[in-house]
């Protein structure tokens, strides 16, 4: 999942782009019952995960080292607020079907991200290894939901059996759809190219610099202990 609200693209700050303060909790969500008492505290969990962590590390390039199929699949989604008209990065579990990037709101109908590509479907998205520009659409044929969930979920790791949209390595596509009722799928089609963090204007370069510079302090310390 992997997702909660938006984080500006030039900021590290969080905002509810005109959304009410405290969000409640759609009741169609398939979360288990013992899990729906925590979500807010995992809403705002989340929220500070991505705006320290996750996205950070992302731009910066390292979603290929974060990436796995244990812990999931992660890339950022970026659309532009309805309210502010900035640019806002979204860190999401996804899956590639075809030719489109698909992922799934899984804070429901209220998730901040989902309401900006209703008002502006152009978004960017950002993955390990690409990047591009893209038309955002949500997905309601229930055949392609049932396509869909299963390779998305396994996507996501083991943080899609703890939630309850069921197992995909063993449900059937209709149960999983069952489950999975009340959460909105967005299909994104590639429309351009967009600038990765390993090219020009991107942020991967601080990885081989800190590496690099670690490395050296680690062989200057070696020789002084050597000289004593």
């Amino acid at each position: 999942m992997a997702e909660a609200g938006n984080v500006p693209a030039s900021a590290s700050a969080n905002t509810s782009e005109g959304a009410p303060a405290g969000p409640t909790w759609a009741s169609d969500l398939a979360y288990p019952d013992w899990l729906k008492p925590y979500m807010p505290a995992l809403h705002a969990g989340f929220n500070s995960v991505n705006r320290y962590v996750s996205v950070p590390a992302l731009k910066a390039g390292l979603g290929r080292y974060m990436s796995n199929p244990f812990t999931g699949y992660l890339m950022i989604l970026r659309t532009r607020g309805r309210k502010s008209g900035e640019m806002r990065d979204a860190p999401l579990g996804y899956t590639i079907v075809g030719n489109h990037v698909y992922c799934v709101a899984g804070f429901g109908r209220q998730t901040h991200w989902l309401r900006n590509i209703l008002e502006d479907p152009q978004v960017e998205v950002v993955l390990p290894s690409r990047a591009f520009s893209g038309i955002a659409e949500e997905v309601t044929d229930i055949e392609e939901r049932r396509l869909v969930l299963p390779p998305l979920l396994r996507s996501m790791g083991v943080i899609a059996g703890m939630t309850g949209f069921g197992n995909p390595w063993r449900d059937s596509p209709e149960e999983i759809a069952r489950k999975c009722e009340g959460m909105p799928m967005v299909r994104v089609e590639a429309t351009g190219i967009a600038a990765g963090p390993e090219d020009p204007g991107g942020r991967y370069w601080v990885v081989p610099l800190a590496a690099g510079a670690l490395l050296g302090l680690w062989l200057l310390g070696r020789r002084g202990k050597k000289r004593r």
